[in-house]
């Protein structure tokens, strides 16, 4: 590129006379000079398009739209709302109540495969509870509780135990070790050159 500036330089200076009829060669040959510097000075992107081969823009002028036409409506009619309910408050009914409250369940299991036992039983009279319940513990006796709840005596139970305990002894479990069984290894001595010696030096 700094080789095409000086040569166009160079060109301009040798063009600088006034055009008459006799410099027509020499003017003609400074502006083909200066065309050829001035083709030679045009950068070329190298990843696209060169300037001379770039896409012409033009422009259209903007489209206009259609003027809207205009349309009548009729005036608006209004409709009276209808008048507001009126608020209907509601009341909350209590729910009946009982003075006396009275309740009664019992249940019970016994399943043989299992060995598990139990009863339970309650009641509510007149502000107080009655109930018992039983199990059969695992050394084989029965425990039995029986109880009674309310306001001015609190919660009071009597626990009973019926049945004779029975232990079970352990039984000693003896366990069979089986020894490892030993077997005899045989072994032979080496075999040394025959120095007489039994292989020792």
């Amino acid at each position: 590129m700094h080789l095409t500036f000086e040569l166009r330089d160079q060109l301009l200076l040798h063009c600088t006379p006034p055009l008459t009829f006799a410099s027509i060669p020499r003017q003609t040959v400074c502006v083909l000079g200066l065309a050829l510097s001035v083709a030679l000075a045009i950068p070329i992107d190298p990843y696209g398009p060169s300037l001379l081969a770039s896409p012409a823009i033009s422009y259209a002028a903007p489209k206009l739209l259609a003027t809207p036409t205009l349309v009548q409506h009729a005036a608006p009619t209004y409709i009276a709302a209808p008048a507001p309910a009126l608020a209907v408050a509601k009341v909350a009914v209590p729910e009946p109540y009982d003075p006396n409250p009275q309740y009664s369940f019992s249940y019970g299991v016994t399943d043989h495969h299992t060995g598990d036992s139990k009863q339970q039983e309650e009641s509510l009279v007149n502000g107080v509870v009655h109930g018992s319940y039983s199990l059969a513990e695992p050394d084989g006796t029965i425990r039995k509780v029986t109880y009674t709840a309310d306001k001015v005596n609190g919660f009071n139970a009597v626990v009973e135990k019926k049945g004779v305990a029975v232990v079970a002894k352990p039984a000693l479990a003896v366990a069979k070790v089986a020894l490892p069984t030993l077997t005899k290894i045989g072994y032979a001595a080496p075999a040394y050159g025959g120095s007489g010696y039994g292989g020792h030096y």
